[in-house]
């Protein structure tokens, strides 16, 4: 029986195959720079680079949109005491507690994010069938709302930087949406460039940030002590007490100082888990803390500031040079959500979630440094229409945070579901925690939820977009294949009457095919136009696994069909280069001696034609289609060489 789209969510499409990478994931690539021990300080750094760029720039609007969510609600004291104190909880309890020192334990072969965890999850013992549909349903929902989130985050930091140019000097109004626009243009422009070079000061520039964030926080805090009082919850206690809808309608802008959570556990796989919870633990927590609470006393001595909550503690004449200092945080920031979502698509593309899609290497020895030009033009258009629709960071805040809660609900399941079912904890520790974690998580994405009618309709709007597409995708494909193996000769048929069908010419024909039991439709074709058969036919399947990285030892699978005929099956994780040619090399290590430089490859070019009664409907036949006919082609994608691809056109209908 075919089993429900939904349940083969995270089974990966053989023919998806794998997009280009250097090398595969921390943990099985001893020479990769997370596995240098010795190095601690110089991951440190890249990480404070990367992977704090976008928690990192939360206090240029988080407090202050907290407390002007309370304003008119509550009397000034209560309102920065309690905001403050529930800043300072969520960036204990979820952000360090829940991400650093838990869900960082999930680690799918070194790597981490939604898409690794939910596969690490995909594959524990002892699961039904609905769980797991359950766990592909958050995948997709999840990587959804970060695409969306990907959107919301460089618009809104970059605009918080700029808009403290007016802090100053407000004539300079009019001309913070242009410049806006133009460093996101420029930004996004230099991407197929590379950003290696760049990269190298991020990590310095980071420092610089946080050490400003600490020092000026520090001296505002030292003016007023009385604001250490906050980091007893009472306070934040205290604002439910004296009016619950205020201060559960603030909660939506509470979780803006904990958005990019998610990336410390993403980014685990290129710096390794004890860098970056180090990093945190001794870096960003305390100058983010300290900033926070410097800004708290500063609204206590001056509650009017609240508009200017961040720039509130520091000195006249520093204000430009953090401005610009700010400015260069949020490009960092934004750097980091880029580079995120060209991972993430990369991810997405291997597991099956989206179509093949060029995926460019812009340096030869870092690792991690891809483009996806597909993906670069759909950010920078969104970023840049929603910037010019929202305009102000303040206006841009209603929309942000409803994405990253939904992802926080979706990785607080699966980490409950890896630690009963793989770390065998106890069924009452895991019930109490992951469930505590999980209806603060809802108390967050209810909260948010209020915020759909001011601007919270949009990432939702995308990840709507996002989830309709994918799910197409991988709806169609599905249909798609059922049809062509239906279709397909069975090859030991095949094999029967091989000497006799055709004459044998000298040469190796490899055909690429989703699977090895039946006769490649290109094979078929190949023998009907020209009447031959190669000598040698390697009949080649790349199978994507639910893993990051797949062991050398465990890459080829050699298969002797008689005849002179082979099967061969190339294993990869989702985070490796499916290069058939050079798979075709590594074989003779497994018993098929192969002269690679003279085959030819072929592969099946398909023309979609609907069908009367499609399985998919009207216009999801048409969506896919139209998904699949911009798709990249097999040849470019699974590095054929090519002056010796042979591409044989062939019908279909779905």
């Amino acid at each position: 029986m075919t089993p429900h789209p939904i349940e083969t969510a995270l089974t990966p499409d053989p023919l998806a195959g794998a997009p280009p990478r250097l090398s595969g994931g921390a943990a099985g690539d001893p020479h990769h720079p997370a596995n240098d021990r010795r190095n601690m300080g110089g991951l440190m750094l890249g990480a404070m680079g990367v992977v704090f760029g976008d928690i990192g720039t939360s206090p240029l609007y988080a407090l202050r949109q907290t407390v002007l969510a309370t304003e008119g609600g509550l009397p000034n004291h209560v309102a920065v005491m309690g905001s403050l104190s529930m800043i300072f909880w969520a960036l204990i309890l979820v952000v360090t507690i829940k991400y650093v020192l838990i869900i960082m334990r999930a680690d799918n072969n070194g790597e981490g994010g939604t898409l690794a965890l939910a596969a690490l999850a995909h594959r524990s013992p002892g699961m039904s069938r609905r769980i797991k549909a359950t766990i592909g349903i958050g995948a997709i929902v999840g990587l959804a709302l970060f695409f969306g989130d990907g959107m919301l985050t460089p618009a809104i930091t970059v605009l918080s930087a700029v808009e403290g140019l007016t802090v100053d000097a407000p004539h300079f109004a009019p001309l913070v949406l242009p410049l806006v626009v133009a460093i996101l243009v420029g930004l996004f422009a230099i991407q197929s460039r590379g950003t290696h070079r760049l990269g190298k000061l991020f990590g310095p520039v980071m420092v610089v940030w946080f050490l400003a964030l600490a020092g000026f926080g520090l001296t505002s805090l030292v003016r007023t002590p009385a604001i250490l009082a906050a980091f007893n919850p009472w306070y934040a206690l205290q604002m439910f007490l004296h009016a619950p809808w205020v201060a559960f309608v603030s909660l939506g802008a509470v979780v803006l100082a904990v958005t990019g959570c998610e990336a410390l556990y993403a980014d685990m796989g290129h710096f390794g888990k004890r860098p970056i919870q180090y990093a945190w633990l001794f870096v960003a927590l305390p100058a983010l803390l300290l900033n926070y609470f410097g800004q708290g006393a500063a609204l206590l001595r001056v509650p009017a500031d609240a508009n200017i909550a961040f720039f509130s503690v520091i000195p006249h004449w520093a204000h430009l040079p953090m401005v610009l200092l700010a400015t260069l945080a949020a490009i960092i920031a934004s750097q980091a959500v880029i580079t995120g979502v060209f991972s993430m698509t990369q991810q997405a593309v291997q597991l099956g979630q989206l179509p093949r899609m060029e995926i460019r290497h812009t340096s030869a020895t870092d690792y991690g440094q891809i483009y996806v030009p597909r993906m670069n033009a759909l950010l920078a258009i969104g970023v840049v229409l929603i910037v010019l629709i929202f305009k102000s960071s303040g206006a841009l805040a209603a929309a942000y945070g409803i994405a990253v809660t939904g992802v926080m609900v979706i990785d607080t399941f699966n980490a409950s579901i890896v630690a009963k079912r793989q770390w065998r904890w106890n069924a009452t520790l895991v019930l109490l925690l992951f469930g505590a974690m999980g209806v603060s998580d809802m108390i967050f994405f209810v909260s948010n939820s209020l915020k759909i009618p001011e601007g919270g309709w949009l990432p939702l709007l995308i990840a709507f977009a996002v989830f309709v597409g994918m799910d197409t995708w991988r709806r169609g494909r599905r249909v798609h294949m059922e049809k062509v193996r239906s279709e397909s000769l069975p090859l030991s048929l095949f094999l029967e009457r091989a000497d006799k069908s055709a004459q044998r010419v000298a040469g190796l024909g490899v055909f690429l095919a989703s699977r090895t039991d039946v006769v490649p439709g290109a094979l078929l074709h190949n023998l009907k136009h020209n009447k031959v058969l190669h000598e040698r036919v390697v009949i080649a399947t790349v199978v994507v696994e639910d893993t990051p990285l797949v062991p050398a030892h465990e890459r080829i699978e050699v298969e002797k069909l008689g005849k002179g005929f082979y099967a061969v099956r190339i294993h990869h994780g989702f985070f490796e280069t499916p290069d058939v040619p050079q798979a075709m090399e590594d074989a003779r290590r497994f018993g098929l001696a192969l002269d690679v430089a003279t085959a030819t490859f072929f592969i099946g070019r398909e023309t979609l034609v609907p069908a009367e009664q499609s399985e998919l409907g009207s216009w999801r036949n048409w969506l896919y289609r139209k998904i699949a006919s911009n798709a990249l082609s097999p040849a470019r994608f699974y590095h054929l060489p090519p002056n010796r691809v042979v591409e044989l056109g062939t019908q279909v209908t779905i």
